[in-house]
């Protein structure tokens, strides 16, 4: 037989009908250890590669494909020149490479923290296979996929174009990059700093409806399977749209983020509402009342159990979703009457050490913002002396709600929970004005926080004005003093943390 099509396969889905495909297209097949083996066994005339290569696998397997008479024939141009070493070595006229590279992933997981176990899983010589063939894809066909399969037996092979193997070597080199692009975040022991050389792989997890808008095509790549929206549970409900997990991943950072019992309310990115107190019925209800018209078609999440009375407070409201790391058995049986309501139980475990937008021409990469400064590391600058341990609570509240809140922004606290907010505003005068307006009668006495620094006093003047109880800003602006001015004059607190947290 003058053509050869090669199989080394970890997956053998599929294998043997693809084998049988390229036996009635008159192409012969080499095959390597186990995937010869059970290609024989199911009866397909395949030809062992070391009866080619003369060499037996050695170092138990981890060398048995690497040998130039084998990549001489996937790589020869067919010019005189290349045939002349191809018959000088007798390197076989190889045509299509078929191969799936060891499930590295799910091996990673298994093996949890043994090392080097986890290196025997690295592949070698089914990558090196793959990059060969996919880059002499003028000559030669390189499928790495079993879904791949189907359509190319729907074909003849003498009606596989150039254009078609083009294609098939692009998904290939796409499949040996994130495969090592997986093994480099697993092998990193510290994925938090970015490396001049910055990857991430993502295997997709499924395809969505739409993104943003219906004519925008999406789909959610998990990087950690068992990890936040990788790893959750859905118990009901329609399948999560793009913008369902946009807002649930906004609302499950700010509610995994706050001290004690919590529930947040999250519009379009943005908490509409969020709250605590000793107990989760109390917590929903003041984060209800915060904003009973934001909640419309919003996000609810809790950092606790959700109680069956809870779920009875939740049942009469339209929302998109619901998250909680836990559900009584009664709760998720009153919520299974409101059909489309998708219900999320989310595991602990967390991934998201990086944050990533595209823009025209690349990516911007930064280190999600996990600091916060505490409450007891803030700095009074200006207005009557005031303990801060007297508004502790209001205080890490408020603090912990504006690094969640689009910027410009500024949130109101009162009692446990944000009475105002004012989020995503051009100018910080118009947040605060927002946020204040909101807040009502509910200001005064109130916790004020800004998550950057207030650039003129006018903020200063707004918050006297609705006799707000205590200002916190990061400080930092040229013109500080003029906002310190301001406090002392009209005797509100004002606190500086050192820490700001745009939000873009």
């Amino acid at each position: 037989m003058g053509k050869w099509a090669l199989f080394s396969v970890s997956d053998k889905t599929g294998s043997v009908e693809l084998a049988q495909w390229f036996v009635d297209q008159e192409i012969g097949i080499l095959a390597s250890g186990g995937t010869y083996r059970h290609l024989v066994d199911h009866g397909i005339p395949a030809t062992p590669l070391e009866s080619i290569t003369g060499f037996e696998q050695v170092l138990d397997g981890r060398v048995k494909t690497l040998h130039p008479v084998i990549y001489t024939g996937i790589l020869s141009r067919r010019s005189l020149a290349d045939q002349a070493d191809v018959q000088k070595i007798g390197a076989p006229d190889i045509v299509a490479v078929v191969v799936n590279l060891y499930p590295f992933r799910s091996q990673a997981l298994k093996v949890g923290s043994d090392q080097q176990a986890l290196v025997e899983e690295i592949d070698i010589g089914g990558v090196s296979l793959i990059r060969a063939a996919a880059k002499n894809y003028s000559h030669v066909l390189v499928v790495v996929n079993p879904a791949q399969y189907d359509r190319l037996c729907s074909m003849r092979w003498a009606d596989i174009s150039e254009v078609y193997r083009l294609d098939f070597s692009a998904e290939a080199f796409r499949h040996v990059a994130a495969y090592d692009a997986t093994i480099a975040q697993v092998m990193d022991q510290h994925a938090q700093p970015l490396d001049a050389d910055w990857v991430v792989a993502g295997i997709e997890h499924r395809g969505l409806r739409y993104g943003e808008n219906p004519h925008q095509a999406a789909s959610f790549y998990a990087i950690e399977p068992k990890a936040g929206f990788a790893g959750a549970r859905q118990y009901q409900g329609k399948e999560l749209s793009y913008n369902n997990l946009a807002d649930s991943d906004a609302a499950w950072g700010l509610v995994q983020s706050l001290p004690g019992t919590a529930a947040v309310v999250v519009k379009h990115q943005n908490p509409a509402a969020a709250a605590v107190s000793d107990n989760v019925e109390q917590a929903f209800r003041l984060a209800y009342e915060a904003d009973p018209i934001s909640i419309f078609g919003g996000i609810v999440a809790f950092n606790t159990t959700v109680s069956a009375t809870v779920a009875e407070m939740l049942k009469d409201i339209f929302l998109e979703v619901v998250l909680a790391p836990r559900y009584q058995p009664k709760a998720l049986e009153i919520l299974s009457k409101k059909k489309n309501l998708r219900i999320l139980e989310m595991p602990l475990q967390s991934f998201k050490p990086w944050e990533v937008r595209m823009i025209n021409g690349g990516m911007l990469v930064q280190e999600r913002d996990q600091a916060i400064v505490t409450f007891d590391q803030f700095l009074q600058v200006g207005g009557q002396n005031f303990d801060l341990n007297l508004r502790k609570e209001d205080a890490r509240l408020a603090w912990a709600t504006v690094q969640w809140a689009k910027s410009n922004a500024i949130v109101v606290v009162q009692g446990g929970v944000t009475v105002g907010i004012g989020a995503g505003q051009t100018n910080r005068i118009d947040a605060a004005r927002q946020a204040l307006s909101r807040a009502g009668a509910k200001a005064e006495g109130a916790v004020l926080a800004s998550d950057a620094f207030f650039p003129f006093g006018d903020v200063m003047e707004e918050a006297a004005k609705a006799k707000i109880g205590v200002v916190i800003q990061p400080g930092g602006s040229q013109r500080d003093q003029e906002s310190i001015d301001l406090a002392n004059q009209t005797q509100v607190p004002l606190f500086f943390t050192g820490e700001r947290h745009f939000r873009h």
